[in-house]
């Protein structure tokens, strides 16, 4: 939420690359709300129905995936800000942007409620008897589709999209600012071309630590899958998943401390509070 906050308060809303931050910030910020809590409930932890249990395990999954599809989101943002820096302001407009969003959004419902339209577990013999057991996620969830599905679609192949164009975009920069000021092909001035650098290393950061946070987790998935036995240990399993979680949790410390613009919004935020509680207290 502060990240928004500071979006707001720095009335970047209206720039694609805010826009879609906005909306990778508030996918996080759902994640800590609704995801880390059903997490809990479907780690044994209550007892439901079985489509009950199959809703609460598939809404686990849904704002991680548009967290993902976000970052994929503000990837080609920066590709084609660099790709087309001419006709980049007419070609990608505020509306644009919020169809963008929109698409996130509905994009990942499709994906992970793919289980509730019968990519399922067979209903095991404890829910046919009208009774309510624990609800568990492996017991309702498959494991093809987490391998398939999650692992694959919606965490492999989206990460490397993200590589190949921050790859493309850092090459570009890199010839670029070798060329003199005045010179460049895309007639921008070293300073700009300077500034979109930073703002793309700091995206490019916040994908290396989901590749950090994301791989063990899916790697994890296919081992289960494809051995003919468990031969993980669950300690190792709920750490991976911990780390998916906390991931949402650092990328607004990535943008406070490489993001200028957003650093300075804290920045103003925080001494406005600190001024105001001033005010409350007097002399």
């Amino acid at each position: 939420m502060m990240v928004i906050l500071a979006l707001w308060v720095s009335k970047s809303f209206k720039q694609p690359a805010f826009c879609l931050i906005a909306s990778l910030a508030m996918a996080d910020f759902m994640v800590g709300c609704v995801t880390i809590p059903v997490a809990f409930l479907v780690a044994r932890r209550v007892k439901t129905s079985f489509y009950g249990c199959l809703f609460l395990s598939c809404l686990d999954l849904l704002f991680t995936v548009v967290s993902t599809l976000c970052l994929v989101a503000i990837a080609v943002d920066r590709f084609l800000r660099v790709y087309i820096p001419l006709r980049y302001k007419t070609s990608v407009t505020h509306r644009h942007t919020r169809l963008v969003v929109a698409a996130c959004w509905l994009a990942a419902l499709p994906l992970t409620f793919a289980p509730m339209l019968g990519w399922h577990n067979p209903k095991p013999s404890s829910y046919t008897d009208n009774s309510s057991p624990i609800c568990v996620f492996i017991a309702v969830i498959p494991m093809s589709f987490l391998v398939y599905c999650y692992t694959i679609i919606c965490t492999l192949v989206p990460l490397l999209i993200m590589t190949v164009l921050y790859s493309y975009i850092f090459c570009t920069f890199r010839g670029n600012l070798r060329e003199k000021p005045g010179c460049s092909v895309q007639q921008q001035s070293q300073n700009d071309l300077k500034k979109e650098k930073e703002l793309a290393g700091s995206l490019s950061l916040v994908l290396a630590l989901y590749a950090l946070s994301w791989l063990p987790l899916q790697i994890i998935n296919c081992i289960e899958y494809f051995s003919e036995s468990s031969v993980v240990p669950l300690l190792a399993v709920d750490i991976s998943i911990i780390l998916t979680h906390v991931n949402s949790a650092v990328n607004p410390v990535v943008y406070a401390f490489k993001i200028q613009k957003i650093r300075m919004a804290y920045l103003k935020i925080w001494r406005r509070l600190i001024a105001r509680r001033g005010e409350d207290e007097g002399p």
